[in-house]
């Protein structure tokens, strides 16, 4: 007896143009892919902890993944090593910052400087003191390896480039042409760091409203004072 789906991949003269796609098989109600997001999700949460913790020059892959709760060969399904997590965790918290600062922008967008520094700021103070571990990790209170060091710095010139293009955007000026373009964003993110490192740490004894409105002046003071010069400077050529 010749069966059906023979019959008709011979009539079509190409096997796979009849065979149709087979679905992930699911477990619990999840697709494979969907549980491999999971467990990668965990594996960075286990992460966030020992590097929140001070714990990462300790940490090996056997203590990563008892933390997660996980299998080891789940940690090798989804990074090669500990600096490829560490780097994920770091790459997850930069872009909830940036998300969350964006649609907090994009919202004021046509309403005054303050407004719009006021949301950025607030956006990115209540993402990270939200859950103090993801201040510790992004703005570099904690030790990690010489790569995770290099990639977190990396990913914070990354923020600072956004805070350039809308700084450009809104001072209508060419600040790039300009030295103050590259030490006055630089010097706003890096004051912004330590400020939020302090108030996570309990040093800096400030409710977050008034941290946030600080924050806010400080970054208004600094990049009006910076485009006003950056102005003044093109008049003169």
């Amino acid at each position: 007896m010749v069966s059906t789906v023979g019959s008709r991949q011979s009539a079509a003269g190409c096997d796979d143009l009849l065979v149709p796609d087979i679905p992930q098989r699911s477990y619990a109600g999840q697709t494979a892919d969907a549980r491999r997001k999971h467990r990668r999700s965990r594996l960075i949460e286990a992460a966030v902890d020992a590097m929140a913790e001070n714990g990462w020059r300790a940490i090996t892959v056997d203590k990563l993944c008892a933390g997660a709760g996980l299998n080891k060969r789940y940690f090798y399904e989804n990074f090669s090593d500990l600096d490829d997590v560490a780097t994920a965790a770091v790459d997850d918290i930069a872009a909830q910052v940036r998300d969350a600062t964006l649609a907090a922008v994009a919202i004021v967008l046509t309403e005054s400087l303050e407004t719009q520094a006021h949301a950025a700021v607030n956006a990115v103070v209540r993402t990270l003191t939200a859950d103090p571990r993801r201040a510790r990790v992004l703005l570099g209170s904690v030790a990690s390896s010489p790569a995770v060091q290099q990639h977190r710095g990396s990913v914070l010139a990354g923020l600072t480039a956004v805070l350039v293009g809308h700084a450009r955007t809104v001072h209508s000026v060419e600040l790039e042409s300009d030295p103050l373009a590259r030490v006055a964003p630089a010097f706003i993110i890096g004051g912004t760091a330590d400020a939020i490192l302090a108030f996570v740490e309990g040093s800096a004894e400030v409710s977050i409203d008034d941290l946030i409105d600080s924050l806010a002046t400080l970054w208004l003071i600094t990049g009006n004072g910076a485009a006003e010069v950056a102005r003044a400077r093109l008049d003169q050529l």
